[in-house]
Parts: structure tokens; C-alpha cells; sequence
């Protein structure tokens, strides 16, 4: 195996009710886990979102409400799920972006003090988009000469994410086979909560990228602005941005 591991990286894909990271629902889950000695684990969950799935979800990802009336909520999964994938590092593809930001937002609604402070991620998509600028199902048929079946099925994206990221080491030598160069070269901008709300200058202050204090360093407008950080969390912001947000707030505090 040329992908150099110190501790499991697990691929995963989500299917969902939407596309809104703050709002939309979890109804599926796969993983796959690899471990530094090559072995493999996989999972997959069926999750009752507790709400009606649209029919404009289902029809991308085949799954109906009926298919997960039966299944458990988040909430219920959510310890199993955490302990599978904690230690490890995340893989996926457009998971920087979508996938973590949404499983952060479900962690964090069961409870679970999901921090990705203790992950590494690796973003599949944007290796492929800067190599070569396409979608998963081209990705897998350029680089693995294989068509992808079930397509927008938990599983059969994970796998085929799995496959490019093996079949991309490959084939570009200038690409480090660990983690740690992988997570620098997928990450497009550094952000503090994923969702891109809040990033980093060049200095490694955190910054708003949004809104009246756009590029205003947040521990700055915190204190001068009190009454913003309220506004913040009481606003239509990813439960995992306000997570961000009250830490800067109390390090501030206790500086």
C-alpha cells in the first residue's frame, strides 16, 4: 500500500435530506476504515432523520422515507458512529466542504463533543479537481477504468473515493503518500469551523469571511462588539461555527 498511515483514515460519504449543512439530515452513513497495516473495516448506517426526506433527495440517492421509517435517529447512533471513526483521520470527496461540516452539525446535536481539532482531513475532490477538474463518476472511470454502480449510495461512493485516492497516489509521484501533506494539499482555505464562516489570516488570527466584519479578526470585534457574538448565536449558523465561536470568546476571556 503506498498511502503511508499513522493512525486510520476513514473514507466516508453521507446521504441527506438536503444539501443545507445547518439544517438538513443525515439518512445514510458509510465508512470504510483504513488501518496503517492495510486491513480494512467498513460500516454503513441507515439513519431515520425524523422528518420527511424530499422527493427531490430521494430521487438523487434512491432512498424513501419509507426505507428508513424502521431506523434509528442520530442521536441513538451517534456514540456508535464516533467511536468507529474517533483517532482516526477523514477522507471523503467534497468533505471539507459538505460531509464533516454536516456530521459535525449531527454530532453536536446528539450531544457528542465532536472537535475536529483531533482530525486530519483529506478532500478527495480537490486533489482531482486540481489534477484534473471532474466529477466522482468520471474520477473513477479515469483513474480506475471502472464504471461506478449505485452511484449516490453511501457505500458504493465511499469505495469508489477510496479507489481514486489509491489510484491518484499512483499515478502522481509528486503527491506524498501520507496524511499530513494530503490534508495540506486538499485543504483550499484554512478555516477554524469548516463551514468557512470564520478563516485564517495570514497571521493565524481567526477572521469573519462574511458580513459587515468581513476579514475583522473575531477576538477584535468580540470585545468591542459584545452584542455581536449574542446575534451570532441565536442566528442560522452551523452549530459546529458557534462551537468555534465560544471558544475564541472564553480563550479571550481567560487571557
Amino acid at each position: 500500500m503506498k498511502l503511508q498511515l499513522t493512525r486510520p483514515l476513514c473514507f466516508f460519504d453521507l446521504e441527506t435530506t438536503g444539501v443545507n449543512v445547518t439544517n438538513d439530515r443525515i439518512v445514510e452513513i458509510g465508512v470504510l476504515k483504513l488501518h496503517p497495516d492495510g486491513t480494512k473495516e467498513d460500516k454503513i448506517w441507515r439513519v431515520n432523520p425524523e422528518c420527511s426526506i424530499p422527493p427531490q433527495a430521494s430521487a438523487v440517492h434512491g432512498i424513501y422515507d419509507a426505507d428508513v421509517a424502521d431506523e434509528p435517529n442520530f442521536k441513538a447512533l451517534s456514540k456508535t458512529i464516533y467511536n468507529f471513526i474517533k483517532n482516526s483521520d477523514l477522507a471523503g470527496y467534497n468533505s471539507d466542504r459538505f460531509d464533516i461540516p454536516l456530521l459535525a452539525e449531527e454530532m453536536l446535536r446528539a450531544e457528542i463533543d465532536f472537535d475536529m481539532a483531533h482530525f486530519k482531513t483529506v478532500d478527495v475532490q480537490t486533489i482531482f479537481h486540481k489534477m484534473e477538474q471532474r466529477t466522482l463518476t468520471a474520477a473513477l472511470k479515469f483513474y480506475c477504468n471502472e464504471e461506478l454502480v449505485d452511484a449516490h449510495s453511501a457505500m458504493a461512493d465511499t469505495q469508489a473515493t477510496h479507489d481514486v485516492l489509491m489510484a491518484q497516489l499512483e499515478r502522481y509521484e509528486d503527491l506524498e503518500a501520507n496524511v499530513d501533506s494530503l490534508n495540506v494539499f486538499t485543504t483550499r482555505k484554512k478555516t477554524a469551523d469548516f463551514a468557512g464562516f470564520i478563516v485564517f489570516n495570514k497571521e493565524g488570527e481567526e477572521c469573519f469571511s462574511f458580513g459587515k466584519h468581513k476579514g475583522k479578526a473575531v477576538e477584535y470585534i468580540l470585545e468591542k462588539e459584545p452584542g455581536y457574538f449574542g446575534w451570532l448565536l441565536n442566528a442560522d449558523f452551523p452549530m459546529y461555527t458557534k462551537k468555534v465561536l465560544t471558544a475564541i470568546r472564553l480563550r479571550k476571556l481567560n487571557t
